[in-house]
């Protein structure tokens, strides 16, 4: 690719420390070994106090404004969520109600889960996935989970999981390539 991949990546843990904004972060350094890219981390822990008590985008501060600004102009999404009572954290989708209904369209967005253990994996292809359809987002294949046994404290120990990342990298490296970002982008401003 020319340009630099403008990448925003979600990490939807409310809590630091946190094992998800670790894979987060392994999944953005993977994709920046192989890719250009400009890279902008949201993390929940820190941005949920300022969209916890809006309704209503109106209401958000100008810091929450934008960063929901910059999910809308994502060349690629990373979304990754702790997995809570069988889905994602309520706020991380409280998050996901400000953003316009048709921003996402045709983004991709590579999506990833951390839980407890590994009964929790299908969370994102049974809860992350159809929250995107909703966006007409194009969700990318691979997928990366985490169970806690991957991590030692807050490091990855695993290397099954560091091949799961890589994998995902690979696998969505054509597709990134084919997106064109920059016509994407530029049809969004038109619309």
């Amino acid at each position: 690719m020319s340009k630099k991949l403008k990448v925003v990546a979600v990490s939807g843990s409310l809590q630091r420390p946190s094992r998800t904004l670790v894979l987060v972060e392994e999944l953005l350094a993977t994709l920046g070994r192989a890719t250009p890219i400009n890279a902008h981390l949201i993390e929940l822990s820190v941005i949920g106090p300022h969209i916890g008590g809006a309704l209503y985008r109106n209401q958000l501060s100008a810091a929450a404004e934008a960063e929901i600004a910059a999910i809308e102009s994502a060349d690629l999404l990373i979304v990754a969520s702790p997995v809570y009572r069988a889905t994602y954290t309520g706020l991380f989708k409280h998050l996901f109600d400000f953003v316009h209904h048709e921003a996402l369209i045709d983004v991709p967005i590579l999506l990833a889960a951390t839980g407890g253990s590994d009964r929790h994996a299908l969370v994102i292809d049974h809860q992350l996935r159809p929250l995107f359809s909703f966006f007409q987002a194009h969700t990318l294949p691979i997928g990366v989970y985490a169970a806690e046994k991957d991590f030692t404290g807050y490091e990855i120990q695993s290397g099954a999981l560091r091949d799961r990342v890589t994998l995902a990298i690979d696998r969505a490296l054509p597709l990134l390539s084919a997106a064109k970002p920059e016509l994407r982008a530029a049809e969004r401003l038109t619309a």
